[in-house]
């Protein structure tokens, strides 16, 4: 591995997405929004948007995409445990996204469906861990009722949003709150939330609520009943959303459902901390420090900070007074 970690990464917003946001980011980051449509910040990315190009992957100060840099040397970044299960897939992606209007209605397909239908190994749990959202925000997460396919195909057919999200669970959004969402459950986000989301790495949407964008792409180029298939339309019960949710404060952000995907913690530093070697990202969401290897590297940090660390780096040393989210694959 050539590449210097823990590595200090800049803002790597694609640009043109099909909904307006990113004022939230660039607040937390401290950066210019490169335009009205850049509402998500692909952090310590390997995996590309769906229509390809590369657009949405880390390149590295040398050049070269984090992607090609994890395949040339996986035990380095990711340790041997790690690619003795998965190989050289990192199994994490972290984005930063902020919504300026209310997300389309959709759903991720889960690891089966994704590789029945669309030639991918893994599907997309998600999960949030919010940190700004302005007064009365809130998000739409599976029904409130038993949903017939035929009821899904008239949302579609009319592009009738308002009945889609009157069939869906309302759920309150403020900073600090966390909630898995797992693959199959349909969910929307609401405008003014500024939010860390880890995911398994693909960019795999369904949408029921196309707006501007054509069958094919926003049905991954499945056929409706196919698409509809893959969908959660049992009830998701107040319980079962109590249940993705995780107290705040607490040092694990997700409850255990997540494990098998992804993990986070919320960290605070005050005075001095070490942290177990990992591939990992880490989200600075306050104070100032200094990150510290054993070989004496040492990366400043501040608020809006998003740093790549390396299985490779060793245990590394937290110093100063900071809050943050550690970001991390399946263990």
């Amino acid at each position: 591995m050539t590449t210097a970690t823990p590595l200090l990464l800049g803002p790597n917003q694609p640009l043109d997405r099909p909904y307006r946001g990113g004022a939230g980011i660039a607040r937390f980051r401290g950066t210019p929004q490169p335009s009205p449509f850049t509402p998500e910040d692909f952090v310590a990315s390997t995996t590309e948007v769906f229509a390809g190009g590369g657009v949405g992957l880390t390149v590295l100060p040398d050049g070269r995409t984090l992607r090609d840099a994890v395949a040339a040397d996986p035990v380095a970044f990711l340790g041997e445990e790690h690619v003795a299960r998965y190989g050289a897939r990192t199994m994490l992606l972290v984005k930063l996204l902020d919504t300026a209007e209310r997300l389309f209605v959709h759903y991720h397909p889960d690891d089966a469906f994704a590789a029945r239908h669309l030639n991918s190994p893994l599907g997309k749990t998600e999960a949030w861990a919010v940190i700004e959202a302005d007064a009365g925000a809130s998000a739409f997460l599976g029904f409130r009722r038993p949903v017939p396919t035929d009821e899904v195909r008239l949302w579609w057919d009319g592009q009738d949003a308002d009945s889609m999200l009157d069939a869906m669970n309302a759920v309150s959004l403020a900073a600090g709150d966390t909630l898995l969402v797992p693959a199959g459950l349909a969910h929307a986000i609401g405008p003014g939330v500024t939010l860390v989301e880890l995911q398994q790495p693909t960019d795999l949407s369904v949408l029921l609520e196309r707006r501007m964008l054509s069958e094919r792409d926003a049905l991954l180029g499945l056929d409706l009943q196919t698409a509809i298939d893959g969908l959660t339309r049992e009830v998701t019960p107040e319980e079962r959303i109590a249940a993705l949710r995780q107290g705040r404060g607490a040092e694990t952000l997700f409850p255990g459902d997540a494990d098998p995907f992804f993990s986070a913690e919320r960290i605070h530093v005050s005075g001095s901390r070490e942290l177990e070697p990992g591939f990992s990202v880490l989200v600075v969401l306050g104070g100032e420090g200094t990150l510290e290897t054993e070989d004496g590297a040492a990366v400043p940090i501040g608020r809006g900070a998003t740093v790549l660390t390396a299985f490779a780096d060793g245990p590394i040393g937290v110093s100063g007074d900071l809050d943050l989210i550690r970001c991390r694959p399946p263990r």
